[in-house]
């Protein structure tokens, strides 16, 4: 797009080239109210507070059974259980005599999926169980804590032809299809971390008491997925480039030992404890055709949460809690959808315009054609509140009848979490580059399929 065309020129033409060049990338979007083929079982590992929400969700499903409920924390398994009763579906089998009772689960249940949503390092261990017993899995982030994890999903995958998956990451979105249209136009680079004040929850032991161990054990990027699982369709990862290499260097570790101080006295052990993770992480990847991702981790320090940036030749894009009221250059925008900013097409010279035009004109057609249903209730837990079926549940659940996979595969999957495992090994090596494994085993340049064209 030459910088001789005006902003309204832009609409007009952007509506017609996008449409036509999205019709050919993607297929039509699952009707709603069609008829089921057949009722999709799926089992839950993990109906705690992130864990219950999923569960909701699927009970809202009619067209969803759930035969099985797995947790070794007696309350939040009898409530999943009771919850599945109030469903009007019958009383699920339950699991959670050990903590690996969910082997017993993969092997006796007839499930088509299984949900993970236990603490971290039992991720991994949970989708394999489930992909060796002849089901699919998806997972809360992230999905592999050490390397040779991800291999093993990769193998078993390919293997079995049954995947790991993470769930609800790399679905459609107005700025992916914005970015893939060209609008920005190639991408240069993207900036996106988790920062999230999290020092409350990791210094209550009623919450989520593994958290802190991480912290006091390991020191990189450590929960990744959320940033990652946005920029990896936008960079096209595994989809015509590919990670090539990380760097990954950390601040020193004062802010849990200075916070527990401050609210339960200096002779508290989470005081005195030693904590590995540095306050503050910046990790810069790589890809082999040369853009760069700079992913940050920062969950020790007070602030609101971060932004993401993603440049490219033709302008920028920023989006995030803050961006309403960034004014740089004396310029900005109310933001409510983020800030873009198009050489030669904004209004005005360096100086942000409120993006929500742009991602009106760029919906997804897959998000714009979809019409959810109607839930009798509110969805309760962690994500709760919704009150129709999620495009996400939707997506998964349709995934499954068609014996397809989800937008984010195997591959996108463990390359997203994988960045937890490289980061601690440049930061253990002096903060030196480390090769990035390609998972895909040279098929990154593979095109994406009309479906994962997200």
């Amino acid at each position: 797009m030459s910088n001789n065309i005006n902003r309204r020129d832009f609409f007009k033409f952007g509506a017609a080239a996008g449409a036509s060049v999205v019709a050919s990338r993607i297929v039509a979007p699952s009707k709603t109210n069609a008829q089921f083929s057949r009722k999709v079982k799926i089992g839950f590992v993990g109906v705690g507070d992130q864990g219950s929400s999923h569960l909701d969700m699927a009970l809202g499903m009619e067209e969803v059974e759930v035969p099985a409920l797995c947790d070794i924390k007696d309350s939040y398994l009898y409530r999943a259980n009771r919850w599945g009763e109030e469903s009007g579906r019958p009383s699920p089998r339950l699991y959670g005599k050990t903590r690996t009772d969910f082997e017993r689960m993969m092997e006796n249940e007839d499930l088509d999926l299984v949900v993970c949503c236990t603490s971290w390092e039992w991720h991994a261990p949970v989708l394999l169980s489930a992909m060796r017993n002849g089901k699919n899995a998806v997972s809360e982030v992230p999905l592999i804590i050490k390397l040779d994890e991800a291999w093993e999903i990769v193998e078993t995958y390919e293997k079995t032809g049954k995947w790991g998956t993470l769930i609800s990451k790399g679905g459609p979105s107005a700025l992916v299809n914005l970015v893939h249209q060209g609008v920005l136009g190639d991408i240069v680079f993207s900036r996106s971390g988790y920062i999230h004040d999290l020092r409350l929850v990791k210094n209550d032991p009623e919450r989520e008491p593994w958290r802190l161990a991480h912290s006091r054990n390991r020191n990189g990027n450590l929960y990744p997925d959320h940033p990652a699982s946005r920029i990896i369709p936008i960079m096209d990862i595994n989809h015509g480039d590919r990670f090539d290499f990380i760097v990954s260097v950390s601040s020193s570790a004062n802010m849990l030992n200075a916070y527990a101080d401050l609210n339960y006295g200096p002779d508290h052990p989470y005081a005195k404890q030693k904590m590995a993770q540095g306050d503050y992480n910046a990790s810069i990847i790589r890809t082999v055709n040369g853009k760069v991702f700079n992913i940050n981790f920062d969950t020790n320090t007070p602030h609101p949460r971060g932004i993401t940036k993603i440049q490219g030749t033709k302008g920028a894009y920023i989006s995030g809690q803050g961006v309403a009221s960034m004014r740089e250059g004396g310029g900005g925008g109310r933001g409510r959808g983020g800030l873009i900013y198009l050489d030669g097409i904004s209004p005005e010279a360096h100086q942000w315009e409120d993006a929500s035009p742009y991602l009106k004109e760029y919906e997804h057609p897959i998000t714009k054609n979809y019409v959810p249903r109607k839930r009798k209730e509110a969805t309760r837990g962690h994500s709760g509140g919704s009150t129709t079926i999620s495009l996400t549940w939707h997506r998964l659940v349709q995934a499954v009848l068609k014996n397809d996979i989800t937008d984010f595969d195997v591959y996108d999957s463990v390359t997203s979490s994988a960045i937890g495992p490289l980061s601690e090994m440049s930061i253990a090596n002096g903060s030196k580059p480390i090769e990035y494994p390609d998972f895909t085993r040279g098929k990154w340049q593979r095109p994406r399929t009309d479906h994962s064209r997200l």
